[in-house]
Order: structure tokens, then C-alpha cells, then sequence
């Protein structure tokens, strides 16, 4: 499991997807949610605002599961 590192108190999905350079701007990231798989912590998402927070496992359809940490 892949260990993505923040610096604040939470990040938002949309912002997790560019931080990994998955998508390059914000505007896809609605796109990206329709047309792939995501869960946090087990459950379906698909909304790019949904904040993460230290210690959620994010799931993404072909990648390697994630979990938050703060730094």
C-alpha cells in the first residue's frame, strides 16, 4: 500500500488526483470519477470534494491502494 503524505489537516479527492499527477487539472477530475472506480475507506466516491483525512485508504480502479498520512 502506497503512502501519500499531506501537510494539512485534509485533502480533498479532486486534489489527491492531481497531487499523484493523475490528472492535470481540476475540471477533469469530474470526468475521471464517472468513468473510473474510486472508494475511500471501502465505499464508493465519486464526489471530487469529498474530503480525505490522516489514515483513509483510497482505492482506485488499475492503481495500487493508497492511505493518507500527515506529515
Amino acid at each position: 500500500m502506497q503512502e501519500i503524505t499531506i501537510h494539512t489537516e485534509t485533502i480533498t479527492l479532486g486534489q489527491l488526483l492531481k497531487k499523484l499527477n493523475i490528472l492535470g487539472t481540476g475540471g477533469q477530475v469530474k470526468i475521471f470519477l464517472a468513468e473510473y472506480e474510486v472508494r475511500v475507506n471501502g465505499e464508493p466516491e465519486e464526489r471530487r470534494g469529498r474530503k480525505l483525512y490522516p489514515q483513509d485508504i483510497v482505492e482506485i480502479e488499475g492503481m495500487e491502494s493508497l492511505r493518507v498520512v500527515r506529515a
